[in-house]
């Protein structure tokens, strides 16, 4: 059959959008792989230590304690981080990185084993720090190494299937986590004798039982990152644009001087940061998992922790099989409205069922705007600044997320855990409105593509 002629004067169609295409790409299978299992070892993890705190203080400050030290490494190495990212090779960063979180669970696994001495504690915290320091290299790599793996024509794609399955490993994660404890909890009774109504009813564990069981899970977490190595090892992205200047306080500065000259993507950050740093609810799920609150026990708290991301995925899903947005900017002040308002009921819930179906929303909503900040942020960075510009997004997701964390358990270690959690979301949409005032160009961003442009 002969192709049809073309017609003079008239433009062909576009291409079918075709939300699986980025998946045919083999280096972009196996990071999408590998960074999936690295995700779902450090969310286990996440659970594991958050639990293992608790029950060993019953102070929701030491949880808020956890975010402060993941996010200072972050911030302070964030800039260093962005230009070795610009002048190295960022998958062989990446790889230099993953033995030393690998060893830091290892250790972990080793000293939670050590039973209540007092060092004990200290000792997490310490080995939290070391893991955060090689994060803290690795976050600006792995963001500014996507762009090589795939072509620019795809890579609106991959970022949604990357931020999916991100999303995908924050459900299984601390799911994962929870049932890890509760199965290798060991103690007086075997692992026979855990019964599977044992794992979805209230607490079963005792408090040395379920320690005892967070020791697996961060020698799982240590697989999951060796998983990771393996899997980077045979991709093969393109070469980079290389920065060759000298490190200066000129060259660290060029990524927040760049950040800054965008007013649209200024905007958009700043609004995740503002939103999940007072909407940080996730960081008080083990007290509302206790006895105090919804009763619900390690497993309970381990789908309150895989809620968020479960929403987030099914919300990735829905955006990948649609073209871009038309209303970016509205898309993303909406969602962080609904963001906020359902923290506010999940602060006042009391119900079980009411509780988790807050926690979908929040991550179904915050997705639009992670999809949105995301791409906005790779794809109008040039290939030699993308490290330092990665860098940048991450001090604002680590700030957002782990001093948010902080935030959430001072507050309620002064007042309570519910008026920390509404406060925050009433926060959270206060914040819109002074954003959509003060940045009217978020407010009238359109379609979001490959091609968009904002404003500068």
């Amino acid at each position: 059959m002969t192709e049809a002629p073309e017609i003079e004067g008239v433009e062909p169609p576009f291409p079918k959008h075709d939300p699986y295409s980025v998946l045919r790409e083999p280096g972009y299978r196996l990071y999408l792989a590998g960074n999936f299992l690295s995700i779902l070892g450090f969310k286990m993890q996440t659970a594991a230590v958050g639990w293992e705190i608790y029950e060993r203080t019953k102070d929701p400050k030491a949880l808020g304690l956890i975010g402060l030290i993941q996010f200072l490494p972050v911030f302070l190495l964030a800039l260093f981080a962005g230009h070795i990212a610009d002048r190295f090779d960022r998958k062989r960063i990446i790889l230099i990185g993953l033995p030393f979180i690998a060893a830091a669970s290892l250790a972990m696994a080793y000293v939670s084993r050590r039973g209540d001495d007092a060092w004990v504690l200290y000792a997490l915290y310490a080995l939290l720090f070391v893991s955060s320091i090689a994060r803290a290299f690795q976050q600006p790599a792995k963001s500014s190494l996507l762009p090589q793996i795939v072509t620019r024509s795809h890579f609106p794609a991959a970022v949604t299937w990357n931020t999916g399955a991100m999303q995908l490993a924050f459900v299984l994660g601390p799911a994962l986590g929870g049932f890890a404890i509760a199965l290798f909890a060991g103690g007086e009774r075997s692992f026979s004798e855990i019964s599977l109504g044992d794992l979805v009813k209230s607490n079963p564990l005792t408090t040395a039982e379920s320690i005892r069981g967070t020791a697996v899970v961060y020698v799982m977490n240590a697989c999951a990152a060796a998983a990771f190595f393996a899997f980077l090892w045979f991709a093969k992205p393109r070469p980079m644009a290389r920065d060759n200047d000298p490190l200066t306080f000129h060259s660290l500065m060029a990524g927040v001087r760049f950040v800054f000259s965008q007013k649209v993507m200024l905007a958009a950050i700043s609004l995740d940061l503002f939103a999940v740093l007072l909407g940080g609810a996730t960081a008080l799920l083990p007290v509302y998992a206790s006895k105090e609150f919804l009763d619900v026990g390690p497993v309970g708290m381990g789908w309150m922790e895989a809620a968020p991301a479960l929403g987030a995925v099914l919300m990735a899903l829905w955006i990948a099989h649609r073209p871009p947005f038309q209303r970016a900017g509205a898309a993303m002040l909406l969602s962080v409205v609904g963001f906020g308002a359902a923290t506010i009921v999940f602060g006042l819930s009391r119900s079980y069922p009411i509780s988790l179906a807050m926690l979908f929303l929040t991550g179904a909503f915050d997705n639009i705007s992670v999809v949105i900040r995301h791409t906005l942020m790779q794809v109008l960075t040039p290939d030699a600044m993308r490290g330092r510009v990665s860098a940048i997004n991450g001090m604002f997701i680590g700030a957002s997320n782990e001093l948010g964390a902080y935030e959430s358990g001072q507050v309620a270690s002064w007042t309570s855990p519910t008026f920390s959690v509404v406060s925050g979301g009433i926060g959270t949409i206060l914040v819109v409105v002074a954003l959509s005032i003060l940045s009217p160009g978020l407010r009238r961003f359109g379609r979001l593509t490959h091609e968009s442009k904002v404003e500068s």
